[in-house]
C-alpha cells in the first residue's frame, strides 16, 4: 500500500486473489470504483474495490451472469441489496429448473436402461416427443379441444387446472413412462376422427354446461372429503350432489328415471380416450391431490350399484 493508503492494479489483484487481467476488465465494466490515480495516471484503489472483487467473484462463482452482477454493483454506487435479492430469487428459479431437467433426464435413462430391447425402442420414441423438461400445454391443449364451447373461461380454467397433472419434480422412470404415453394420446392425430374424439358429458340436446361443470366440482370435492373420511360414495352426499349436476344442467328432476338413464349416458361418456388418459394420468398427481377421474369413476360406479339395487 502506497503513503495515500491506496493500491495499485496489481496489489488489489493480490489481496483479492485474482488475476491484474481480471482487475482490469471489471474496472472497465465500471464495477470497480478508483479512489484515484497515480502521478503515471495509473489507476489507484482502496478497499471498498477490494469489497467489490470480493462480492462479484462469490456471485460469479455461483454462477450469476455478469450482466447481472452489474444491476448489483452499479458503478458509484454500494451494493444494491434490493437487485442482490432479485437476482438471487432468479437464479434460484433456474437452478430449479436446471434441477428438474436433470432428475427427469436421470429417471428417463433409468427407464431406457431397465428393460428389453424391444421396449427400449418404444420408449426411447415416447420420451423423445417429450420436452425436458416436460410442461403440460399439449395436455392442456387436449382438454380445451373437448370442453363444451360454450363453456365460460374462468369454468374452462378451473377445469384444466384440476384435470391436468403436473410433471413430478423428482419423477421415477414409471412416472416417466406415464407421463410420456399421456402426451402421445393428447396429441394423436386419430382424435380429430369421430370414433376416437370422446363423446359429450350429455346427449345431444340443449343443456347448460357451466352448470354442468360447477355442479360435478362440488361433487367431486364432496366425494374427496369422503373417501379422505375413509367412506367412499354411496347414498346421499357426493352421489346425490353429483346426479343433481346433470340433472339440473338439463333442467329436469332427478329421480329413479333419470338415475337410470343416467347410468347409460356415462356408460357412452367414459370412452377409452378418457378412461386410458384418467388411467396413466392417475400417478403423476401429488399424493394429496385428489384425482376427478378416479372421484368420477366411483362415483359412477356408486350410481350403477345403486339404481342396480333399485334404490335410486
Amino acid at each position: 500500500m502506497s503513503s495515500d493508503g491506496l493500491w495499485s492494479i496489481g496489489e488489489l489483484a493480490r489481496r483479492a486473489g485474482v488475476t491484474v487481467k481480471t482487475v482490469r476488465f471489471y474496472s472497465e465494466r465500471g464495477l470497480l470504483p478508483e479512489a484515484g490515480r497515480s502521478s503515471g495516471g495509473h489507476r489507484r484503489y482502496g478497499a471498498e474495490a477490494l469489497e467489490r472483487v470480493r462480492l462479484i467473484r462469490s456471485l460469479r462463482g455461483l454462477d450469476v451472469p455478469l450482466s447481472a452482477v452489474e444491476r448489483v454493483v452499479p458503478e458509484a454506487a454500494g451494493v444494491r441489496e434490493d437487485a442482490l435479492e432479485e437476482v438471487v430469487a432468479g437464479e434460484l428459479r433456474r437452478v430449479g429448473v436446471r434441477l428438474a431437467e436433470l432428475r427427469w433426464r436421470e429417471a428417463s435413462l433409468r427407464l431406457v436402461r431397465d428393460c428389453t430391447a424391444v421396449e427400449r425402442a418404444e420408449r426411447l420414441r415416447l420420451i423423445g416427443a417429450v420436452a425436458v423438461p416436460p410442461d403440460t400445454d399439449a395436455m392442456a391443449r387436449f382438454w380445451r379441444r373437448i370442453l363444451p364451447v360454450r363453456l365460460p373461461g374462468r369454468v374452462v380454467s378451473l377445469v384444466v387446472d384440476a384435470v391436468v397433472p403436473r410433471p413430478p419434480r423428482d419423477p421415477s422412470p414409471e412416472q416417466v413412462l406415464a407421463f410420456a404415453r399421456l402426451h402421445a394420446l393428447v396429441t394423436d392425430p386419430r382424435l380429430d376422427l369421430a370414433e376416437f374424439r370422446p363423446a359429450p358429458p350429455l346427449p345431444d340436446g340443449e343443456y347448460r354446461p357451466a352448470v354442468l361443470y360447477e355442479g360435478l366440482a362440488e361433487a367431486y370435492a364432496l366425494a374427496a372429503a369422503e373417501t379422505g373420511a375413509g367412506r367412499g360414495p354411496q347414498g346421499g352426499g357426493a352421489l346425490d350432489c353429483f346426479v343433481a349436476a346433470y340433472a339440473d344442467a338439463r333442467g329436469v328432476a332427478d329421480g329413479a328415471a333419470f338415475r337410470r338413464r343416467l347410468v347409460g349416458w356415462l356408460a357412452v361418456h367414459d370412452g377409452p380416450v378418457i378412461g386410458r388418459y384418467w388411467k396413466l394420468a392417475a400417478g403423476l398427481f401429488a399424493p394429496e391431490e385428489p384425482v376427478l377421474g378416479v372421484l368420477h369413476h366411483q362415483l359412477s360406479v356408486a350410481l350403477r350399484a345403486q339404481v342396480g339395487a333399485g334404490t335410486g
